[in-house]
């Protein structure tokens, strides 16, 4: 639980990175529909880097609007709420950080994603690590309406040459707007969907 007395920590971002690819084929027949693949990325200043702080819980309130700033934004690179299929989320930490520095992005990345996406059900995966600038972080992506949907087993590689500097996060939500261009390998369709608990 939050502490009143705890001040809220100032989001000083330095820099937001929104890419977007177009999928046309991946080595089979051509798509009918390219697929968009593509993340937004915020990198600012970790106000907990170098010290040990009990309570954090401040910054991950402080972070819900960067959250869904960067959902509107990349919801609008890739068309619109209509055509997300699957999304995912991570943090990359300085090296002057902790892990659990990363786990802040937990609840504003996936309910920044949710909030935008009507039915979104699943959970939204995610991953963290600790790492030096320009280190790359692969971003875990599944249905958003149903987890166990195969076709939408995916990752989306992030990295930004600068970043994170030794006193950054780096904050990363990524989305798709379809499955793997050629998925094949059966299990749960996404127009088998059926039980909307957020699994099946």
């Amino acid at each position: 639980m939050t502490n009143p007395a705890t001040p809220t920590p100032e989001v000083a971002v330095r820099k937001l990175v929104l890419s977007v690819e177009e999928v046309r084929h991946d080595n089979g027949p051509p798509l009918a529909t390219p697929l968009l693949r593509g993340s937004a990325a915020a990198v600012l200043k970790n106000p907990y880097a170098g010290r040990y702080v009990a309570d954090i819980v401040p910054m991950m309130e402080a972070l819900k609007p960067l959250g869904r700033e960067m959902a509107a934004r990349l919801v609008a690179a890739l068309g619109g709420a209509g055509r997300i299929e699957a999304y995912g989320k991570g943090a990359l930490v300085g090296l002057a950080g902790e892990l659990e520095h990363g786990a802040l992005w937990h609840v504003p990345g996936g309910y920044g994603m949710r909030d935008l996406l009507e039915g979104s059900h699943a959970i939204v995966p995610s991953t963290t690590k600790i790492g030096p600038a320009g280190s790359t972080i692969d971003i875990p992506i599944h249905h958003r309406v149903a987890a166990y949907v195969r076709s939408h087993f995916d990752s989306l590689e992030v990295r930004i040459a600068d970043s994170p500097r030794p006193d950054e996060l780096m904050l990363v939500i990524a989305m798709t707007t379809g499955p793997r261009p050629h998925a094949r390998v059966g299990g749960l369709r996404a127009d088998e969907i059926a039980k909307f608990d957020g699994q099946r």
